[in-house]
């Protein structure tokens, strides 16, 4: 995908080619809170309960992109990292 007028690549790669979709636009409240939408949760398989990670990417000092990962379904190598502090807790 490029953009429209100049031809230029969209920042951080995120492509309709590369799985990337914008799923919902959130609003965070007073106390930083968000709601996923119950769509999104289904189609994501999110419970009630669930730990999920919340994963960022720095391009040039700033932070760009947010992602959340079911803490299950992170490699072995960082489940054994966060693994503690998900049991702290709960």
């Amino acid at each position: 995908m490029t953009g429209k007028k100049t031809g230029e690549v969209p920042p951080y790669g995120c492509t309709p080619e590369s799985g990337c979709t914008v799923e919902a636009v959130l609003s965070v409240d007073d106390r930083g809170q968000m709601v996923l939408p119950k769509d999104v949760r289904q189609k994501a398989g999110i419970g009630s309960g669930d730990k999920l990670a919340l994963i960022s990417w720095e391009k040039d000092g700033e932070v760009c992109c947010l992602a959340l990962m079911k803490v299950g379904n992170l490699s072995g190598m960082i489940q054994g990292i966060l693994g503690p502090l998900v049991q702290e807790q709960e």
